[in-house]
């Protein structure tokens, strides 16, 4: 997997919705109970317990969004009897599917997950944002997140387990970004013995990426495809082709690169 760590691709505003995005999610994390390096406390049995309620309370559920049953007992967030796993009962709240999608937008499992997230919403988000306009961007965000995860509802409608993360509203970014600057130059890290910063298309990174999820989604090459929602990242991607391709027409070409290409020095270009 190719890291990104920058884009040769300069916007004419402040990115505003990119930062607050950015800046939500990370106070959201911080506050979420029974993760490590949260304020709101440590990784003992009785954060677990809470971190349980927290996410049956506030994450989507594929069983949830595709036929809107929700469960007659859930955690409470306390320990059970005698400390060997936590309570349930009754839920004390009134729950909304359709709410939770949203929700569960700004929650993430760990630091890993967090600042993975961050690091392709800050460097592909920013042109996004550029091009649509502050309003829109925040509601193709929205939208491709919602459609990453009824997306994924729609081919796991069984499953119970919680899903979170903004990685399907992501996604999408990098889907528009893909159709509206596939020239764009983009520094990435290339793990060969050491990390190899190279400057690349956009159209081979992302599309490398999109690439890797479809492989993972099949369960192959990768040992997590069971807790990882590849099938989300594809939904979410291909949704924000969709939704950005009306805006490929008007968009300006991003500069030409200048300086290295590929880790070599470019060779002068001549007009004729």
């Amino acid at each position: 997997m190719v890291i990104p760590v920058h884009d040769v691709n300069p916007v004419r505003r402040t990115p505003v919705v990119t930062y607050a995005l950015i800046a939500a999610n990370v106070l959201v994390f911080l506050y979420m109970p029974g993760l490590a390096g949260s304020v709101a406390g440590d990784s003992s049995l009785s954060q677990l317990c809470h971190l349980q309620a927290f996410l049956d309370h506030y994450a989507a559920v594929p069983q949830e969004l595709i036929h809107h049953q929700l469960p007659q007992v859930v955690p409470s967030g306390a320990v059970g009897p005698g400390g060997a796993g936590c309570a349930v009962g009754p839920p004390a709240y009134d729950k909304s599917p359709v709410v939770s999608v949203f929700t569960a937008m700004f929650l993430h499992g760990g630091w890993l997950h967090l600042l993975g997230n961050m690091l392709f919403l800050l460097i592909f988000g920013n042109n996004v944002e550029d091009r649509m306009g502050h309003v829109r961007f925040a509601l193709f965000y929205v939208v491709c997140g919602y459609a990453a995860s009824y997306g994924f509802a729609l081919l796991n409608d069984d499953s119970g387990d919680p899903l979170i993360g903004a990685s399907g509203a992501i996604a999408g970014v990098l889907g528009a970004y893909l159709v509206l600057y596939p020239k764009a130059r983009v520094w990435v890290l290339v793990p060969f013995l050491v990390f190899l910063p190279l400057r690349l298309p956009a159209w081979l990174v992302l599309g490398f990426w999109f690439v890797l999820q479809a492989v993972y989604s099949s369960g192959e090459g990768v040992s997590d495809a069971g807790t990882v929602a590849y099938a989300a990242h594809i939904v979410g991607f291909l949704a924000g082709m969709l939704l950005a391709w009306p805006l490929k027409a008007g968009t300006p070409p991003p500069p030409e690169p200048r300086g290295l290409l590929f880790g070599r020095k470019a060779r002068p270009r001549h007009t004729w």
